[in-house]
């Protein structure tokens, strides 16, 4: 009877671990871990130390396996200055990525895209902080794209986004 009883014990156990894990939220993020084959990509963040958004940013982005180096900086006008960023395209963090720059609140998987596709851009934005985008989400949805800019100052759409994701 025991030897019923502890099989029956590691039935439910072994069931109990294979079940899914709840594991975000956010629209956004993945409702389970990103597979644990996927190499984790490399991103530094820059910052300010006292913006909330892009804490829930850098959230988004471990979520869907990147390894983030955040860089706290009250600068951040030079920062963006510096890297070349185009002004109206600016948000709130800039992340520098394999060569490119990610500024504000771009979706992980538009990153990935962009990384994995090795376009010929210096980088993807969301200009200004659009509610409902990663890191964003306050309730409301608002419609917004992401923008691909190169060196020369040419703009395009990236990825487009409604209010309902």
């Amino acid at each position: 009877m025991k030897q019923y009883i502890a099989l029956g014990i590691s039935i439910v156990f072994t069931f109990m671990l294979l079940q899914p894990v709840a594991y975000a939220e956010s629209i956004w993020d993945p409702k389970q871990p990103p597979a644990l084959i996927e190499k984790p990509l490399n991103i530094t963040v820059y910052r300010s130390d006292s913006c909330g958004c892009c804490k829930d940013w850098v959230e988004h982005l471990e979520k869907h396996n990147f390894k983030v180096d955040e860089i706290i900086n009250n600068d951040m006008h030079t920062v963006k200055r510096e890297l070349g960023l185009p002004s109206e395209l600016a948000s709130c963090h800039t992340g520098i990525i394999d060569g490119y720059i990610i500024e504000g609140h771009v979706p992980a998987q538009d990153i990935k895209r962009l990384v994995n596709r090795r376009l010929d851009v210096a980088g993807l934005a969301v200009p200004r902080m659009p509610h409902g985008s990663p890191g964003m989400e306050t309730g409301r949805r608002d419609e917004f794209s992401v923008i691909s800019f190169d060196k020369k100052g040419n703009f395009e759409q990236f990825s487009h986004y409604k209010n309902q994701h």
